[in-house]
Order: structure tokens, then C-alpha cells, then sequence
């Protein structure tokens, strides 16, 4: 198990990240980026309900932009 995770980063299409819900919630993140072609409004709700900010971006750029 990791701890003091920041941030976690989707790459999974929605269908496939319902058996990640549980375990991506337990990490305690302070977000969730979900990069283009993951979003997810039923992921996004249960993350907003236990802190977790979900935000829709995508990494690769926001890395290179000095935005992550």
C-alpha cells in the first residue's frame, strides 16, 4: 500500500475504472487527473464526496507547462 499520494493520474477508459474506485479512493489523493478519453461523471462525483478533487487534463501537457 503507498501513502502520501498527491496525485493519481487516469489513463483508463471509464468501463475500466470501476474495479479501481475502491482503491484509488483508499490512496487518499489530493486529486485525480483524468486525462482526455477517461472522464468519468460517476468516478468524478464519488471523489468530490471524500475531498478528492477530480480534474479533467491532461498530464503530458500539463507537466509541460510547469502545471502539475
Amino acid at each position: 500500500m503507498f501513502t502520501n499520494v498527491d496525485t493519481v493520474t487516469l489513463y483508463l477508459n471509464p468501463e475500466h475504472q470501476k474495479e479501481y474506485y475502491d482503491y484509488v479512493i483508499s490512496l487518499k489523493p489530493r486529486r485525480v487527473i483524468f486525462n482526455p478519453g477517461t472522464e468519468n461523471k460517476e468516478f468524478f462525483d464519488r471523489l468530490k464526496d471524500r475531498g478528492i478533487a477530480p480534474i479533467e487534463a491532461c498530464t503530458l501537457v500539463l507537466l509541460s507547462t510547469n502545471q502539475y
